[in-house]
């Protein structure tokens, strides 16, 4: 709609030119400078939104397997907590704080979510949370694509988001109630999807791995430093669950032990 606006502006310009009257010479030196003046703008306006455009496919394009580094956890840090309007201040799926002041979110089984026409539901997941953090709203245009699922933020220790991705975009002998044990062993899942969270190679950046159990499902969590990132991975009915937690070096020295909390409290239910 902008380019359009900008294109009928310009046409007007140029239509004017013909109307100046000749009698009026300087009236029409007057009109020749404001008539270059505005296709000048003109060529600047369209300039900036090729580029932009242009960056914006080299963005998605650079992008890999999973989708890509740049919004999977570290987008910039001036990211929002923003409480989505239809909301009313709270969140559907949240409970409220418990003594500690902590908070369980559980997936809503009619959430919407752009996985793709024809997948079935997607098996709710859980987790626990300070009483600060808040759901940030994960927006259609999300260079991180539809397997981004969920995104929840603090300002003041942190931000975490949860990939739900199909396991045939990884293997096509899963069916349809695959295991993260059948995916691969933790060293095959962290190489793999390690890079996918950020941004790089993974080589030198494991602190720890750890197989976890709950209810009869396995979990392989990993921490990752630099950047500082928890990821817990599993895998339930045909889609693999990548769950992350992050923060900058000073959440991260201040505020650790919540954030492992939160890390080690993602089960799928």
């Amino acid at each position: 709609m902008g380019t359009i606006v900008q294109s009928i502006s310009c046409l007007s310009w140029k239509n004017y030119q013909p109307l100046v009257s000749s009698q009026n010479v300087i009236a029409q030196e007057k009109g020749q400078s404001r008539i270059r003046a505005a296709e000048n703008l003109c060529a600047t306006v369209k300039t900036d939104k090729f580029s932009g455009l242009i960056n914006r496919r080299a963005a998605i394009a650079s992008g890999v397997a999973l989708v890509s580094s740049t919004v999977f956890g570290f987008p910039r840090e001036g990211l929002a907590v923003v409480k989505q309007g239809l909301l009313a201040g709270r969140v559907p799926g949240l409970s409220e704080p418990d003594e500690q002041g902590w908070r369980t979110y559980q997936r809503p089984e009619d959430k919407s979510g752009g996985h793709g026409v024809g997948w079935s539901p997607i098996i709710p997941y859980a987790f626990s949370v300070p009483q600060e953090w808040d759901e940030v709203p994960v927006s259609i245009a999300d260079l991180g694509g539809t397997e981004i699922d969920l995104r929840f933020a603090s300002p003041k220790q942190g931000r975490l988001f949860v990939i739900v991705a199909p396991v045939l975009r990884f293997a096509d002998n899963l069916g349809d109630n695959a295991t993260i044990e059948r995916i691969g062993t933790p060293e095959k899942v962290i190489n793999a999807f390690g890079p996918e969270v950020i941004g790089e190679n993974v080589e030198g950046k494991i602190i720890s791995s750890e197989v976890a159990e709950h209810s009869g499902r396995t979990y392989y969590q990993f921490e990752l430093e630099p950047p500082h990132v928890l990821i817990t991975a599993t895998a339930a009915g045909n889609r693999l669950y990548l769950f992350n937690v992050t923060g900058n070096g000073l959440q991260w020295k201040k505020h650790y032990k919540d954030l492992k909390r939160i890390a080690n409290s993602f089960q799928v239910l």
